[in-house]
């Protein structure tokens, strides 16, 4: 069963639609359905939290089925995070690591009946890419101090080398100059996520919308016998959503590494 959001964007019912389909007259089910987003979002930390909780309240040296299986993503992460970063990579594993963790959490929720991927919402990436906007501007802020970090979104600027009435033209000509550059450059900085953001709503709102649309077609092929189920046409479609959610969470996380790589000093500290 699906159905249409507010966007009119079909979409397989999850047991929050349920709810609000049966008792969207209270004041809690109408709660639960303006917020669906957000509370979808809360269980996936919820699932991470315990999921980390268990993995690590006993670790032992020779670890279990789920201390292994973390350990080794954790492991994975860490290789490819520094193969951008370099040594620097394991500084910043738990932003990059728990961002990709989290995207592709949400990304395969969707495929799970009644949950839902909340990254199909554009509120949810665009507080994502916030998030990685405010992060890249700290590090760069703490990496390179105020006025470091400044002078790099301002391009650079160095006094002329001209004496005189002419290094002083110069001065009042080029300062405007690079505060416009300094502002374009910000602007930038926030423009770069925002984008990640964008491509990672409509792919997942893309996926959603071909699984509610096979889901539809499914019932619709045993309607005429009157069967309470359909037939499972969305199977090779949840493939492929699985291959994209994949793609989706880990170009975010690795262009939003490649953002902060770009921020910290060349040569390293």
């Amino acid at each position: 069963m699906s159905e249409p959001t507010t966007s009119a964007v079909p979409e397989v019912t999850n047991f929050i639609t349920i709810l609000h389909h049966y008792f969207g007259h209270t004041r809690w089910a109408s709660f639960l359905y303006h917020w669906e987003n957000l509370i979808f979002s809360l269980l996936i930390v919820l699932f991470l939290y315990i999921v980390s909780f268990l993995a690590t309240r006993k670790k032992e040296l020779i670890p279990g089925r789920l201390q292994n299986l973390v350990e080794t993503i954790i492991e994975s992460l860490d290789n490819f995070i520094s193969g951008i970063l370099g040594k620097e990579g394991r500084r910043y594993l738990p932003f990059a690591g728990t961002l990709f963790i989290y995207i592709l959490t949400m990304n395969l929720s969707g495929l799970i009946p009644g949950l839902k991927s909340s990254t199909s919402n554009l509120n949810t990436t665009v507080a994502l890419a916030i998030c990685v906007f405010i992060y890249v501007q700290f590090i760069g802020i703490k990496r390179l101090g105020l006025l470091g970090y400044l002078d790099h979104l301002a391009g650079n600027p160095r006094l002329p080398e001209e004496k005189g009435v002419m290094k002083i033209f110069l001065i009042i000509l080029l300062v405007p100059i690079h505060l416009l550059l300094l502002v374009i450059h910000l602007i930038g900085e926030l423009v770069k996520p925002l984008s990640l953001s964008l491509r990672l709503f409509g792919n997942i709102t893309g996926e959603d919308a071909l699984l509610a649309l096979f889901v539809s077609l499914g019932i619709m092929a045993l309607a005429v016998f009157k069967s309470p189920v359909g037939l499972p046409l969305q199977i090779p479609a949840m493939f492929l959503a699985l291959i994209l959610g994949t793609v989706q969470a880990t170009v975010f996380s690795v262009l939003s590494t490649i953002y902060i790589a770009m921020m910290l000093p060349h040569g390293g500290d």
